[in-house]
């Protein structure tokens, strides 16, 4: 247990304090970023291939990895995303190395003891502003790869920002007061947030989860027109018909470094990180 804990903090101390900011117009930091990525899942004996795009003629890429399920019958796919950019000005620790660290702690994880259903585990370029809902980001170019290729997907999940943990009272924010009534006060839980579509796949991940984390976990699935449901990559997933939902620290509601120079490996709490990536990993195991 504590090998995921240290190989949390090594990766996410690597890519924000020795990297650092990795926004869209850092493109040697982005390449270093996605280079040790891909290197990282080779290390784990992962197939891997990259998704080159351009954007504003500078060239970026999404790196996918690829363990194989055991049960050869099922020819559905999960696909597990984080984006490994940030926003200019920030090292982006929770956002996003932290996705990025349980990224791969799940890929060497499932090569170590794979799944039913093959896994696809892909670190996205270019989240952030400005491409930031557009059609220009990688995660996009990627699921629309997959639609193209008539790909059977059984759902994806996005990591996004799934280190800031916090039992201070009242640290707990909502974009409406009344949820306060059903939802916790601290910030001491992860949260799957999806659509209304991906209500099944994101209760039978949040059921198996609570059967093998210590930690606490909440889910939402609603209407992107509630303020962060689709702040991520997950959003691009669900124009194409595929179920997705995000799994979150839930950012600005909680993390008061969001988006600024205080993003630092300092502020996370591994020990809870460590316990939504083993929630997860056993949690798509039986799937």
């Amino acid at each position: 247990m504590e090998e995921i804990r240290s190989n949390l903090e090594h990766i996410v101390y690597y890519i924000s304090e020795k990297i650092g900011q990795r926004s869209y117009l850092d493109i040697e930091k982005l390449n270093t970023t996605a280079l040790y990525i891909e290197r990282m899942l080779l290390s784990y004996g992962c197939k891997t291939e990259r998704q080159d795009f351009f954007y504003r003629n500078n060239l970026y890429a999404n790196i996918i990895g690829e363990v194989e399920g055991y049960d050869k019958e099922i020819d559905e796919i999960i696909v597990i995303g984080a984006h490994y950019d940030t926003v200019v000005g920030t090292p982006g620790a929770d956002d996003n190395a932290s996705g990025i660290a349980g990224l791969l702690e799940l890929a060497r994880l499932t090569s170590l003891n794979p799944m039913r259903r093959t896994v696809k585990f892909v670190a996205f370029c270019l989240e952030e502003p400005p491409v930031f809902m557009t059609n220009n980001m990688g995660s996009y170019l990627y699921a629309k790869s997959l639609k193209e290729k008539k790909v059977n997907i059984y759902g994806m999940i996005c990591l996004e920002m799934i280190g800031y943990f916090t039992e201070k009272d009242r640290s707990q924010y909502y974009p409406f007061y009344f949820f306060n009534y059903f939802y916790p006060k601290k910030g001491n839980f992860i949260a799957l947030i999806g659509n209304i579509s991906s209500l099944k796949f994101t209760q039978e991940v949040k059921n198996n989860f609570k059967r093998f984390s210590t930690l606490a976990i909440e889910s939402l699935n609603s209407f992107s027109m509630l303020m962060g449901v689709d702040f991520s990559d997950h959003r691009n997933f669900w124009k194409f018909g595929y179920p997705a939902f995000m799994v979150t620290d839930t950012g600005f509601y909680r993390n008061p470094y969001y988006h600024a120079k205080g993003d630092t490996a300092s502020t996370l709490d591994y020990s809870s990180m460590e316990e939504v990536v083993k929630g997860l990993y056993n949690a798509l195991k039986i799937l």
